[in-house]
């Protein structure tokens, strides 16, 4: 018989980190700690517990895996930005009755001396550039690099861990392979190196990535941010402790 499961739709730092601390607090002795990723990256790092790759084949899917996988409680730790797999989620709770919590990192907020632009969304922010063109350091993701093809008055400039593939020429971007994490300096060089007159990027949260903003606002320059997705009405937590007392209030009930 499988043992009851802790399911945690993970990628993200927030759910390595509770995965962690779930099987350090033993609970694998007595629940099953088992970690969903997407499998968007070749050789990801692993997660502690247990792990599987792939989708699930939409809500009726990830409900048909909740059942059979024995599942308890249902953590979605994925990217701010994931949206089908939130909505996913939400649906999949309420068609079981597992619960579902939401771990989700704060979005960054602007200081006084930063210039951003908000948008609503990809479409939003390129149908901006189209009006307002610039030089562009994009920093959106690999996956929606076709989005800002069409902005022809722009020049972009994209740091990528390994060459992308594109379905064709895209001859006003220069590409800079680089893997982090970046310091405030390194990010300042980069910007200044390419002249870059915009950063466009999404609030994605958290520390790893916001250098880019420290370092825009010293140089004055404008951010094109795309705010995140809204996403179904969850109960949500910001932080891996508050996620940590959730499990164990819940798994308290059982």
């Amino acid at each position: 018989m499988i043992p009851q499961t802790i399911l945690l739709l993970g990628g993200t730092a927030e759910a390595y980190a509770l995965a962690e601390r779930l099987v350090r607090e033993k609970f694998a002795r007595r629940v099953r700690i088992l970690t969903s990723l997407s499998g968007a990256t070749k050789t990801p790092r692993l997660p502690a517990g247990e792990v599987r790759f792939g989708g699930f084949g939409g809500p009726e899917g990830l409900a048909d895996f909740l059942r059979q996988e024995n599942v308890s409680l249902l953590v979605d730790a994925t990217h701010p930005f994931a949206e089908q797999i939130s909505r996913n989620a939400a649906l999949a709770s309420a068609a079981t009755e597992v619960p579902l919590l939401r771990l989700e990192r704060p979005p960054w907020v602007p200081e006084p001396e930063d210039r951003w632009i908000s948008v609503l969304n990809l479409a939003a922010a390129t149908a901006w550039l189209r009006e307002h063109p610039h030089t562009v350091f994009l920093t959106t993701g690999i996956r929606e690099l076709d989005s800002f093809q069409d902005c022809p008055g722009s020049r972009f400039v994209i740091r990528t861990i390994t060459p992308p593939q594109l379905a064709e020429p895209w001859p006003q971007a220069t590409f800079v392979q680089a893997r982090g994490p970046f310091s405030v300096e390194a990010e300042l060089q980069l910007l200044r190196d390419h002249n870059i007159t915009l950063l466009v990027t999404k609030n994605s949260g958290g520390t790893a990535t916001i250098p880019k903003l420290h370092a825009a606002r010293p140089l004055g320059l404008p951010v094109l941010m795309i705010e995140r997705p809204e996403l179904p009405p969850v109960e949500t937590v910001s932080n891996v402790a508050s996620a940590m007392q959730w499990c164990l209030a819940l798994r308290h009930k059982a």
